[in-house]
């Protein structure tokens, strides 16, 4: 038995107001073909691109290791020069992926590759964040601290998403205080007889190539994985609803605090209770 996914809809092109009423409005995933054809990062970002103009600088890497309470909020597992990496992921796989690494800081003229599509959306304009990733590497099914809307670009390669909205969260073995599920549960192929919730969960998936354009709603859960090396952007507005938004205030104010906290204070106490708590929360709501 798989997860329950249907297929995210793809469009080849959208206007504005059809993006705001099948798409925003209702909350729906939405992968558009050709957004970003008229771009010059659509011809001109891969990895030896990348590698040419941003090969000098240290980057920050994550990996797939379980949670550490000695690991701050979002603290990176090494640094290695941009060139090296690019490398790396070109030379074999590698659990190491970039992760918000913000362009506009670091190679300012980045921007000229790329322009804010006119979706409808106030779309932040100092924060575009690349992710990298080598072959097989992957995100924890988590969601975003703000809980924004989100669009993905994604260049060079292939990237298998798997998303479910927030009202999924009571089956996906949330970890508390914190913005993921499990570590241990393999979205790619999970155990379900050792995770029966998940089979309650409804969600979606799909693979995207390069230039193609992932939305995703406020506050989804998401799961990204690299089927081949490559590399994604993404771009964000804030949450609209009243409600995502005043849990991305208490998730940035409190949550994260409160939580570097307490793994000062009780160690890896801390994280294994939290992992404990997903398991019996989540059965216990759901008579498990």
């Amino acid at each position: 038995m798989k997860l329950n996914l249907q297929d995210i809809p793809r469009v080849k092109t959208i206007t504005k107001q059809e993006f705001i009423k099948h798409y925003f409005k209702p909350q729906k995933p939405v992968v558009i073909e050709q957004l970003i054809d008229d771009w010059p990062a659509y011809h001109k970002w891969r990895l030896d691109y990348i590698k040419d103009i941003a090969g000098d600088i240290t980057v920050p890497l994550y990996d797939d290791r379980p949670v550490d309470y000695k690991d701050g909020f979002n603290e990176p597992h090494a640094k290695m020069k941009m060139a090296d990496y690019i490398d790396l992921l070109k030379r074999e796989p590698t659990k190491y992926r970039i992760f918000l690494w913000n362009i506009l800081k670091e190679v300012p003229q980045l921007q000229n590759d790329f322009k804010f599509p006119d979706v409808g959306l106030r779309l932040m304009k100092g924060i575009p964040m690349l992710f990298f990733g080598g072959e097989d590497s992957h995100t924890f099914m988590h969601y975003d601290i703000d809980l924004a809307n989100i669009f993905h670009f994604h260049f060079e390669g292939k990237k298998q998403c798997i998303l479910f909205d927030q009202n999924q969260t009571e089956f996906l073995y949330k970890i508390p205080h914190s913005l993921i599920t499990r570590e241990d549960i393999d979205f790619k192929n999970p155990d379900l007889k050792k995770w029966p919730a998940l089979k309650k969960a409804q969600g979606y998936v799909t693979h995207l190539s390069h230039g193609e354009t992932l939305y995703m709603p406020e506050g989804y859960w998401h799961y990204m994985r690299y089927i081949t090396p490559g590399f994604s952007m993404s771009l964000r507005a804030i949450a609209r609803n009243p409600k995502n938004f005043s849990k991305a205030l208490y998730n940035i104010l409190i949550m994260r605090h409160f939580d570097n906290a307490m793994r000062r204070i009780k160690g890896q106490k801390w994280i294994d209770w939290k992992n404990q708590q997903a398991i019996v929360k989540t059965h216990k709501q759901l008579n498990i």
